[in-house]
């Protein structure tokens, strides 16, 4: 045996070293195939002994045109060389040229893993038969199949359910099938009512009957039938000249046409026969056999008169209205009437078949008739399943429109579209609730929003806007049905709802259910133990228990099963939900509303569970000592048990214990455990913490990580015990330790930003991390809704990592530490979890720079490094290119730019382009100008957007997919992703640098406020501005200095994309900001601005009120000296700008020696000098004023005659002077960025202040030239009408354009 398994290990090494030989040769083949054009150039180049500088070459000349070379090879980043006798090159050029090819690997490699994994992920989701129902029409096409599939996946076995069925026990399996699928569907339909997604007809058109009742066929939901009698009598007035058989098959081409048909057939013989005795019931015998006799004998358009069904529909509709109401004489009487008129149309209109077969009983009926007794004893339908089939076929006969929109509400289309399909997806077998495995739900809060209180629900912004405003025009159909569910009229004042405490109190969990809340989570969790109670509750009756609550033959009951004792008992046993409150306690001390509110979800969902940590400080030998406590409290609504008073109303007021009790809202909690603990817990971000001083709190065989801003519904509740199964199925060699779960993000209608980072977080959530499972086999830990296998991992670490700064993404790190161990994460798709993301530009890019900055930890992590030792080559790859090799490829895009444009800009500023270009067109050398006119086209993002585009087609279908795609172009999404593109450059380049990634805490709330130009100056500043002016100044450089064989044309298609990226980074979060170019927020932005701009800092201040408190923050993270000396060499490309524009002045003519260049940097010293005397401190010049001003005025004078001298007395033109403006910006931008890396130096030299002064001249510049464009747009009104449209939903829109013109006497309108 062990010879067998080092054979097979010695074959499996074998071969991965020819799977990785094979790898790097197909590498070695399209590298030679990317750099053969650049060759034959570069020989040229090196070979040219001659070529002329304009500037003062010091490295070139006689070195083979390195930098020519270097900056031609720049834009593939790899560079190919041959050892030849002639030209040998050195072993640190050979590292070099190694480490740039391995560049153009990496990013290659990243785009191919991309477009493959699209491919992959796509395949694998059809297969899992995904995206096969996703419309109302498909849920109508296959509704007839899911009852069986339910049977099948969701359901326990039963014994006397059989999966092989006979022809003859088809109706009877399907009704089978269908009466235990009903309680089910119905109770997934009663909850979309409850959360107001659906409104009461729509609910009672998609409610399934029980199926449990006498009729021989499956009753189906009425929004199926809906209509369908209607087209049936159609069919069948025009069917003249046509046979029972073509008629029949006209009728049989819609199913849901023909089982209305057969159910209103059998559903009125049923009720006719309840409610008729003696002759009356004879009459319907009667009538029904010479109907079946006609339809025997295919007779049926013989014997009866079809043209008359209008008739009989009319008069059926006008029996079934008095019968559906409660019974009294006028009811009775208007029935008695109805079924007169009926029998009148039957025997006189209808029948024209021989009456002579059966005289007697006709003329019996005829003779009762004329006497008056025919149907003077009617039995008036009291039983409730009788009075429901009395409701149903009064509805059939008189719902005349199509329900093929129902419901109309979005979201509940697409939760039953999803659980319908899933319903045919791959998933294991249900086990019962007190066989299936135990599980806890658990969820992190800190101080995040618990429940919206009225005054956040009625506080309005500047706009006027406040959030149940925006809420109701988003959400327009869940305000009305909402009104309807607590029985007020459509247009009630919110005021109204606000006098009512009851319905203030459900106004205030609406309008939070539709947020980030935690009332949204926990409502969304706690629907696991419904779930689990009513799958009890019904199993034990389906399953034959003696002990059953209710009888076998009502297996479908489910009323009052929420309050079966048993059912509740096996839903506790099997279920709990912990919600770690870590400062809860202090909450509750203090009196915060948060408190009360968490009071309050205990004490209307008695399963939930509150742990926090409590602090108590205690006198020790006259010493303070604080001493730590990890909780556990639950409610204790009744008072059984030894409880602890809470001094809050559930409503967040405080009240004396006589109000309490008078308002119904006494409340106690219980303390379950209290265990101390050895010292403050917290040592890293605190969520960590938070979750392992809990952990001990839950138990079960799983635990679910639930973070706060997530959501559940019922039915994906209903498939919990299936994914716990998971565990027991085969996933490969090892058991399965973790159980990635599909996440649905369900802020996506907020608003188009919204909208991508919804779209952007679905593609990963599902198309990617399905890859990353399988068949790559490194998916991790992302986040939430994970299920962990709880044994596992409290015995091998925990679920999360809590050390400070390098462990700020802790939750991947829960998967690092699962895979290290011999774990298996796995990836299902058959149940999903909603989840909160983030909605305004600002709270996405603190988010994306977070992970950046944790994956820029990472990199620094030693379980990289570990995982990296231990994984094979092809599994290596493939976790680098989806974990940090996915942030480092990104900034290697973005270092591209960078190495391209400058690379173009030397070849520019040295006047070597020109020259080279003119030789090519001497030589007639093709390869050489192709070489000199090489345009970088920036298209990555056009292949990262692949994997999105195929998910949208696979769960969207090929038309919505485009629809959806082109939208977004319109939607400026481009804009959007080149600026997150930006922003985890920036991030996770940093870190990488200096380390010291923060945790930032984005907020989840509604962003419908502008938002200031100085709070998104100080934001971006150093993220996106300086990035993208230094962009800018590079292309004009280029354009200014360049030689662009082509002309216009060529220069546009060179710089499009590097254009489209700058203008991307320094506009997008205006773009993107509500009201962001109207006119009057465009004038109180700049004077905040201004403000923020020239107040001075000081002790207490913070960044947000100063511009000098918001500059040392911004130099926080330069605090080493590795980190001082990366900072100084990259500052020293600034200074290349000067270096190479002296040289391009009128003024020099033709000198190219270093004197020129000296002289550049007295004229710079000379602007300091002058800046120096403009700004200079008014504080010290306080006893002379006038000396200082004249001197001001006297240096003023003097500069400008200066400039007058040189202009007329030299070749000093005006273009000179805007050029050497162009050329000392980067320079000064240059020394302070140096000076600001040394700063412990600088202010010891005395400098600092000096810095200081011209850092904040640097940042007034940028923001103006950023502020101009923004007010120059805000002077047109229609600008900021199509940017509002362009950012919220055309409901909104309305809505923001009213309420500003509402808003008249709002103060700011007079600006």
């Amino acid at each position: 045996m062990v010879a067998n398994d080092l054979g097979h290990l010695k074959r499996s090494k074998m071969g991965l070293r020819f799977s990785s030989s094979k790898f790097w040769d197909l590498l070695r083949r399209k590298v030679a195939f990317i750099i053969q054009p650049l060759v034959e150039p570069t020989k040229k180049i090196v070979g040219f002994d001659d070529l002329t500088y304009s500037w003062h070459d010091l490295v070139s000349r006689h070195n083979h045109n390195a930098l020519a070379v270097a900056s031609i090879w720049a834009p593939v980043v790899a560079i190919e060389f041959k050892n030849d006798e002639k030209h040998m090159i050195s072993p640190p050029k050979v590292v070099y040229l190694i480490i740039l090819k391995n560049q153009i690997y990496l990013l290659d490699i990243y785009v191919f893993y991309t477009l493959v994994s699209a491919v992959v992920g796509f395949l694998l989701g059809a297969r899992d038969r995904l995206g096969e129902i996703r419309s109302l029409e498909a849920i109508h096409r296959l509704f007839e199949q899911f009852p069986q599939a339910f049977m099948d996946s969701l359901h326990i076995r039963l014994s006397n359910r059989t999966s092989h069925q006979s022809s003859s026990k088809d109706v009877e399996q399907s009704k089978f099938d269908a009466a235990r699928f009903s309680p089910f569907w119905n109770e997934i339909i009663n909850n979309l009512r409850e959360e107001d997604y659906i409104n009461d007809l729509e609910k009672e058109l998609l409610l399934m009957p029980k199926n449990s009742g006498k009729l021989p066929l499956v009753q189906w939901p009425l929004f199926l039938l809906a209509s369908k009698i209607f087209l049936a009598k159609d069919i069948a007035i025009e069917s003249k000249g046509e046979s029972q058989g073509e008629l029949w098959e006209r009728i049989c081409r819609d199913d849901c046409m023909k089982y209305a048909v057969e159910e209103c057939f059998l559903t009125l013989k049923l009720i006719l026969t309840e409610i008729l005795e003696n002759e009356g019931r004879m009459w319907v015998d009667r009538l029904y056999e010479d109907i079946e006799e006609s339809i025997r004998n295919k007779s049926i358009h013989v014997d009866f008169d079809l043209s008359k069904l209008p008739l009989v529909i009319s008069r059926v509709s006008s029996l079934l209205g008095p019968l559906k109401e409660e019974e009294n004489p006028a009811s009775k009487g208007g029935a008695v009437n109805a079924v007169i008129d009926l029998y009148d149309v039957v025997r006189h209109d209808v029948l024209s078949i021989n009456m002579r077969e059966n005289y007697e009983t006709w003329n019996l009926l005829a003779k009762a008739r004329t006497e008056g007794h025919l149907f003077s004893n009617l039995k008036w339908p009291k039983d409730a399943e009788m009075r429901a089939q009395v409701k149903r076929l009064y509805s059939l006969l008189t719902l005349q429109e199509s329900a093929a929109n129902v419901p109309i509400n979005l979201e509940a289309r697409r939760r039953l579209e999803f659980f319908t399909n899933s319903l045919f997806m791959k998933m294991p077998a249900a086990k019962p609730v007190r066989e299936m495995l135990s599980f806890c739900v658990f969820t992190p809060y800190y101080s995040e929003t618990v429940l919206y209180s009225k005054d956040e629900l009625e506080k309005k912004n500047e706009d006027g806007i406040s959030i149940l405003f925006y809420l109701q025009k988003i959400f327009p159909d869940e305000w009305k049905n909402f009104l309807a569910r607590i029985n007020r009229d459509e247009n009630a004042q919110d005021s109204e709802i606000f006098d009512s405490p009851r319905d203030a109190l459900e106004l205030r969990f609406w309008a939070s259910y539709r947020g980030q809340t935690l009332a949204r989570t926990v409502r969304g969790m706690m629907y696991y133990r419904k779930a689990l109670m009513l799958q009890s509750y019904l199993e034990r009756s389906a399953s034959g228990d003696i002990e059953a609550p209710i009888s076998n033959n009502d297996a479908t009951d489910t009323q009052g099963y929420e309050f079966s004792p048993d059912a509740r008992a096996q839903a506790d046993l099997k279920f709990t939900y912990v919600v770690t409150c870590q400062i809860y306690g202090m909450q509750r001390e203090e009196q915060k509303p948060e408190a009360a509110d968490i009071a309050l979800l205990m004490q209307r969902n008695e399963a939930l569970r509150v742990a926090y940590i409590d602090s108590v400080e205690t006198l020790n030998d006259g010493k303070v000592q604080t001493d730590f406590y990890s909780k556990l409290v639950k409610a204790d609504i009744n008072g059984k048990d030894k409880a602890l008073p809470f001094w809050f109303a559930p409503d967040g007021w405080h009240l004396t214990i006589g109000e309490r009790m008078n308002h119904h809202a006494s409340f106690f909690f219980i303390e379950i455990y209290s265990i101390k603990l050895p010292g403050n817990p917290k040592l890293g971000e605190g969520k960590p913490e938070n979750q392992n001083h809990a952990i001990i709190f839950t138990r079960g065989n799983a635990i679910q990580t639930i973070d706060m801003n997530q959501d559940n519904y019922f039915e994906e509740a209903l498939k919990m015990r299936n994914l716990l199964e998971e565990f027991h199925t085969d996933h490969g060699i090892r058991p399965p330790t973790i159980l990635g779960v599909r996440e649905h993000v369900f802020t996506g209608s907020v608003s188009s930003l919204a909208s991508f980072m919804s779209n952007q977080e679905t593609s990963f959530v599902t198309l990617g991390q399905r890859v990353l499972a399988n068949p790559l086999k490194v998916r991790m830990h992302y986040g939430h809704p994970d299920v962990f296998d709880r044994v596992f991992h409290i015995t091998r670490g925990g679920i999360s990592k809590a050390s400070r700064i390098i462990n700020i993404s802790e939750d991947i790190y829960a998967g690092f530490n699962s895979t290290l161990r011999q774990g298996n994460v796995t990836h299902h798709e058959y149940i999903q979890v909603g989840k909160g993301r983030d909605v305004g530009l600002n709270q996405i890019a603190l988010f994306e720079g977070k992970v950046a900055g944790g994956n820029g930890e990472q990199v620094l992590s030693r379980d990289i490094y570990r995982l990296g030792q231990l994984f094979d080559f092809f599994r290596m790859m493939s976790f680098y290119f989806t974990t940090v090799g996915y942030y480092f490829c990104t900034m290697l895009t973005v270092l591209t730019v960078y190495v391209f444009l400058y690379g173009k800009a030397y070849l520019a500023l040295s006047g070597v382009g020109e020259e080279l270009q003119e030789r090519a067109q001497v030589m007639d050398s093709t390869a050489l100008s192709a070489a000199l006119n090489t345009q970088f086209l920036y298209q990555i993002g056009i292949f990262t957007a692949v994997p999105m585009i195929l998910g949208f087609i696979l769960e969207q279908g090929f038309l919505r997919a485009v629809v959806s795609f082109v939208t977004m172009q319109f939607q400026l999404c481009s804009v959007f992703f080149t600026f997150s593109l930006g922003t985890r450059t920036h991030y996770f380049g940093r870190t990488i640098l200096h380390g010291g990634a923060r945790y930032q805490a984005t907020g989840r709330g509604f962003v419908v406020c502008h938002i200031k130009f100085s709070e998104n100056y100080r934001l971006y500043s150093r993220s996106h501005f300086v990035k993208g002016l230094e962009v800018v100044l590079l292309l004009i450089v280029y354009l200014a200095y360049g030689y662009i064989e082509g002309g216009a044309l060529s220069y546009i298609l060179l710089s499009i994309s590097s254009w489209f990226m700058a203008l991307s980074w320094l506009f997008a979060p205006y773009l993107f900001n509500p009201s962001g170019f109207e006119w009057q927020k465009a004038v109180e932005d700049f004077r905040d601005w201004t403000n923020w701009l020239f107040y001075r800092g000081g002790i207490g201040v913070k960044g947000g009120e100063s511009w000098e408190a918001w500059w040392d923050e911004e130099l926080a993270h330069i605090r080493t000296l590795g980190g001082r000396l990366a900072e100084t060499i990259l500052s020293l490309r600034f200074f290349i700008f000067q270096y190479g524009i002296i040289y391009k002045l009128d003024v020099q003519g033709h000198d190219t020696s270093l004197s020129v260049y000296g002289i550049s940097w007295v004229v710079l010293a000379v602007l300091i000098l002058l800046f120096k005397v403009f700004t200079f401190s008014q504080k010290v010049a306080v006893n002379f004023q006038l000396l200082l001003r004249f001197i001001q005025g006297l240096s003023l004078l003097l500069a400008l005659a200066a400039i007058a001298v040189a202009v007329a007395l030299t070749d000093l033109s005006i273009v000179d002077i805007f050029a050497s403006i162009l050329a000392f910006i980067p320079t000064g931008w240059g020394i302070v960025s140096i000076a600001v890396a040394w700063k412990p130096l600088v202010k010891k030299l005395g400098l600092w202040k000096s810095i200081r002064s011209i850092a904040r001249l640097y940042d007034a510049g940028m923001g103006m030239l950023i502020f101009i464009p923004i007010a120059f747009c805000s002077w047109f009104p229609f600008v900021s009408t199509f940017q509002t449209r362009l950012m919220f939903n055309q409901a909104f829109s309305r809505g923001l354009e009213i309420s500003l013109i509402l808003a008249g006497d709002n103060p700011n309108s007079g600006i």
